[in-house]
């Protein structure tokens, strides 16, 4: 290095000898000497001299000295030594750590110390200087670099001077202070200690908070057990005591029910209910209305028209046109159908021949369309459908009447008298009595039992009727139980309506006082009306009451509009005397509010769907399941009629009325069918069984008992029925109900029973198979006696003038159809339809 004292290992003979050797080099002018030290004869250690260089103008590049060699003793000739070839190198410069000369550090960490000329630039890149770099008094291990050397920092902590070493060289860049690992702050100590303590606090707690829990969870539990035994001997105690008075009920009920007491319909309003529902009047029941002028024209027609409709060719060919047609809707196959049985009432042995032939075509369509063949019969798409409906409609009227009816109309009855012991809200139709849940009433009302007595309006002298009554009843209510008390035995259509009636409590004091849904004692609240009951008018135990024809008192005056729009009374009439079946298979919904005064009525529960409603209006705080117990207390207690339906239904001799020949001998037919199209599969015959007479006959017969007897159903009755008949139709199905905790309530509810009535009905096909095949004459005197009995039912030219108005609309379709077939070209039948139409047009 060009400031010297570089150690040079010197070696020699004879070296010991010398007294004072120096080692010298001349550079600039100016000779620099510095000592060496003899080790022994042939090695001495020599510090090499300084260049003559100002410090503060030093090249950045290599200096060879003028002269260099050795001063030993008086020996010339090694005081210059030309072959020896010494190169001084620009001093290494390091930098200070930063202005304050002290660098921290954490244990571990490296030094570095930064600086210039660290290496020497030597062409070959191999030269190095060897650096001490001392922290305190020990030594680091250093890694050089040309501008930094690194140096490994020793295992010590605190503050220590760093000092470099190079060549003779010592610089010291400033102190270092590591700083040591652990101890933290005395805050930060405290910290964690409070943090720890928190927590641990908070575990204990939670650990207790835990036991508590798991033990009131165990008396919860306990306590829950205990409920659930209490609710199921309470279930229990209710279906035994609920099913002792009902039965006490229906047998006063049905005492003299031996067949004149069930109120049948007539056969003409039987059939017309089922083969036109919802049409009251319809034109078959009337004689043809024609201007006179045309009436000699029409009639002949209309005779003409019934030849054709009695030739099998003619009728096929008619109905495969008619459903052809993409304009011909579904209602249009069914009223065609019915008004086609209604003309063959007259000819069944016809009709029957022309359905067997419509439901070969559907089964052979069917199976052709690759339908899967459990499909067939399934829906009324068709006209063979409704026809075959029809049919069974016309035949198994007789066994209505003698066998099946008085199970349904006991069922029909327990219904009701069961829903009419608890409360029923007449607007929502919910009762606290259900087999539906969608019309169970979902909570606590309190209620009482009355008996009150009623004078008979007909006879005023005799005994009063005793009549049992809630006191949370409407007036309504209270008028229809005291009608159904007076008038049992008088069929529903000869009864007075309740709307005609008004109810008149007579007190002890003499007075009599009209009692109403709505008068001016009516309470308000928050826009919402209540309808009055006899608590409202606080009518006690035992008090008299009377039906009086209506009056029109001061309040029904001034308040007519309102009352009409919002009355109960008047929309319970509405849904009972007008409209079509559909309309009486209701479902009650809420009357609208009265529209200049926005008020809403209610009776027991306010209607859940308005968004003003509170939470707490629906009464108890319960879970609203719990009253799902109820659903079965009410399945338990009907059970009996449910099940002498069912077995009434699906037995083949029962009650001393044999199996209908109609079932047998269609049961037989879809057989042959089977076998003819190689339908071997037992599911696939069940099937078509289900869906030709209990789905499509016996179904409607359980929903819509008011179709076979002179009966009002109102909206809970009805929604009984359904689930009934959905049981009904699940136990003929062949599939397997898998059940789980999120299927409907009725399929719950019965869910045990549809196994063994699947096993009645399996064994009610398996003996109807085994039954000795009817024979055609056989079946053709029945069907001949049948014809008889209900000739003159249905008015033939009113029915020919309903079917012709299809021949009407699609006239150039139908003759286009009997031009093409063969058989009809034979017959003439185009020929003759032409001579029909031409009759029956206005024109002519």
């Amino acid at each position: 290095l060009s400031s010297g004292n570089t150690p040079i290992a010197v070696w020699g003979t004879h070296l010991d000898l010398i007294q004072n050797p120096q080692i010298r080099a001349k550079h600039g002018g100016k000779e620099h000497v510095n000592n060496c030290e003899v080790q022994n004869s042939t090695e001495m250690t020599c510090q090499a001299p300084a260049l003559a260089i100002d410090p503060n103008h030093q090249s950045e590049l290599a200096e060879r000295p003028e002269e260099f060699g050795f001063i030993l003793d008086n020996v010339q000739s090694l005081l210059i030594l030309n072959k020896t070839n010494f190169t001084y190198y620009p001093n290494p410069i390091f930098e200070v750590f930063n202005p304050s000369g002290i660098l921290e550090l954490k244990p571990g960490s490296p030094i570095i110390l930064k600086g210039k000329n660290l290496i020497p630039p030597v062409a070959g890149g191999n030269a190095k200087l060897n650096y001490t770099v001392l922290v305190g008094e020990k030594p680091c291990a250093v890694t050089v670099s040309d501008v930094q050397l690194l140096c490994e920092s020793p295992n010590l902590t605190g503050r220590h001077k760093v000092m470099a070493r190079v060549g003779g060289m010592e610089f010291s860049p400033g102190m270092v202070y590591i700083s040591p690992d652990s101890p933290l702050s005395l805050p930060a100590i405290v910290s964690i200690a409070v943090a720890g303590g928190l927590l641990i606090i908070f575990i204990v707690a939670v650990l207790i908070a835990y036991k508590r829990k798991s033990r009131e969870s165990d008396l919860t539990l306990k306590r829950l057990q205990m409920q659930m035994d209490n609710l199921e001997s309470r279930v229990a105690l209710e279906c035994k005591e609920a099913f002792a008075e009902l039965q006490t009920d229906i047998h006063e009920l049905t005492s003299d029910l031996d067949g004149a007491g069930i109120p049948f319909l007539d056969y003409r309003t039987y059939t017309m209910r089922v083969l036109f529902p919802g049409i009251e009047d319809h034109p078959v029941l009337r004689d043809l209305e024609v201007p006179g002028y045309r009436q000699e024209r029409v009639e002949k027609g209309l005779k003409l028209f019934a030849q054709l409709i009695n030739n099998k060719v003619f009728l096929l060919s008619f109905i495969r046109t008619l459903e052809s047609q993409r304009s011909f809707s579904m209602r249009d196959r069914g009223n065609v159908a019915s008004l086609i049985m209604t003309v063959l009432q007259s000819k069944l042995e016809y009709a029957t021949d022309v359905l067997k032939q419509l439901l070969a075509d559907l089964i052979d369509k069917n199976l052709e369309s690759k339908n899967h063949p459990k499909l067939l019969l399934r829906r009324t798409e068709s006209v063979a459908e409704k026809m075959l409906t029809n049919w069974f409609t016309f035949l198994l009227y007789k066994f209505l009447k003698e066998c099946a009816g008085e199970p349904l109309f006991s069922l029909f009855c327990a219904i009701k008298q069961q829903m009419e012991k608890g409360p029923i809200d007449s607007i929502t139709g919910e009762a606290r009595y259900s087999l539906s849940e969608d019309k169970l009433i979902r909570q606590q009302i309190d209620y009482k039992t009355l008996v009150l007595s009623c004078v008979n309006p007909d006879n005023v002298n005799s005994s009063e009727i005793p009549v049992k009554i809630l006191n949370c009843d409407t007036i309504t209510q209270v008028k229809e139980k005291i009608l159904d008390a007076i008038f049992k035995n008088v069929p529903c259509s000869h009864r007075p309506k309740a709307a005609d009636m008004d109810l008149e409590w007579r007190q002890a004091s003499g007075a009599r006082m009209i009692l109403q849904d709505e008068d001016i004692t009516t309470k308000i609240e928050n826009d919402w009306k209540r309808l009055n009951t006899l608590a409202h008018y606080q009518v006690p135990d035992g008090s008299v009451v009377a039906l009086v024809s209506k009056q029109v008192t001061a309040y029904n005056a001034v308040n007519n509009s309102t009352v009409s729009r919002t009355s109960a009374s008047k929309y319970e009439n509405m849904i009972r005397y007008t409209g079509s079946p559909d309309s009486l298979r209701s479902r009650t919904p809420m009357i609208t509010p009265d529209l200049e005064s926005g008020v809403k009525m209610w009776h027991l529960v306010k209607n859940h769907e308005h968004g003003d409603q509170k939470e707490g209006d629906r009464g108890s705080k319960m879970v609203s399941e719990i009253y799902l117990t109820r659903l079965l207390a009410t399945k338990g207690t009907l059970q009996k009629f449910v099940d002498d339906l069912f077995e009434t239904i699906f037995s083949t001799a029962h009650r001393g009325s044999a199996l209908p020949l109609a079932i047998k001998y269609m049961f037989d037919f879809l057989d042959e069918q089977a076998d003819k199209h190689n339908i071997h599969d037992p599911h696939v015959r069940h099937t078509w069984k289900s869906n030709c007479l209990p789905l499509r006959f016996w179904v409607n017969m359980i929903k819509n008992p008011q179709f076979v007897f002179d009966i009002h159903k109102n909206s809970i009755t009805d929604a009984c029925l359904s689930v009934v008949a959905q049981t009904f139709m699940d136990s003929c199905s062949t599939s397997e109900h898998r059940l789980g905790k999120d299927s409907p309530s009725n399929k719950l509810l019965y869910a045990k029973d549809i196994p063994s009535y699947k096993n009645w009905v399996e064994r009610y096909y398996s003996d109807i198979a085994k039954m000795p095949a009817i024979s055609d004459q056989d079946m053709n005197a029945y069907l001949a006696e049948q014809s008889r009995m209900h000739m003159n039912e249905f008015n033939t030219m009113s029915a020919l003038s309903e079917i012709y108005s299809y021949v009407g609309k699609y006239s150039e379709e139908i003759l286009g159809a009997l031009d093409q077939d063969d058989q009809a070209g034979k017959q003439k039948l185009a020929y003759k339809l032409e001579q029909v139409i031409t009759l029956m047009s206005i024109d002519s």
